[in-house]
């Protein structure tokens, strides 16, 4: 390996498959997808597109979303075939003038996400997006397990900051989303 780490779609739960229109397949390479938004449309997104907005990366191959990422280690041969891949898809669902230009805006695309694997191999990543003053931010923060000697009761991760917002840290129950699905799923 060359030491190039890209982000996968990984799913702990069944939650990306009735929160996004298309979830990510579960491997596939993924990229911020910030690019599929236009932040004069974003008041006018139905639920899950807002889901997607404020959530999701989005995965090259299928076009769906991941609520995670994880970091892992990628050949270079990887990383063309997802340029490849979304260079595809920004010609048939974009529309993008000629593969030249699809294949020098999936590169860009790629590098970015590739910035954002500077971690160790499996660390999860969880990406959140706002629109302020009319810009989109995209915010980063990676989910590591607990120290099991803090917890009063079992959490399998929790947020904890990438960069900005100082003293800021989410905890995310996965058993209680869990939970909740079943619940969600039941009405």
């Amino acid at each position: 390996m060359s030491g190039l780490k890209l982000p996968r779609a990984i799913r702990l739960d069944p939650s990306d498959t009735f929160v996004f229109r298309r979830a990510a397949e579960p491997g596939e390479w993924l990229v911020t997808g910030s690019f599929l938004f236009d932040p004069a449309a974003i008041a006018g997104l139905d639920v899950k597109a807002r889901t997607a907005f404020r959530s999701g990366f989005l995965g090259v191959g299928s076009f769906g979303w991941s609520t995670l990422a994880v970091v892992t280690e990628a050949s270079e041969a990887e990383r063309d075939t997802a340029i490849a891949q979304l260079a595809d898809q920004l010609m048939e669902k974009l529309g993008a003038p000629d593969l030249a230009t699809a294949r020098a805006a999936a590169a860009e695309e790629v590098a970015f996400a590739a910035s954002l694997c500077d971690h160790p191999p499996q660390m999860l990543l969880a990406l959140h997006r706002t629109l302020e003053d009319g810009e989109i931010r995209e915010r980063f923060r990676t989910l590591t397990p607990r120290d099991a000697s803090q917890s009063e009761g079992f959490r399998a991760f929790e947020f904890l900051e990438v960069a900005g917002d100082d003293d800021v840290t989410e905890e995310v129950d996965l058993l209680r989303l869990g939970d909740l699905a079943q619940t969600d799923k039941t009405r």
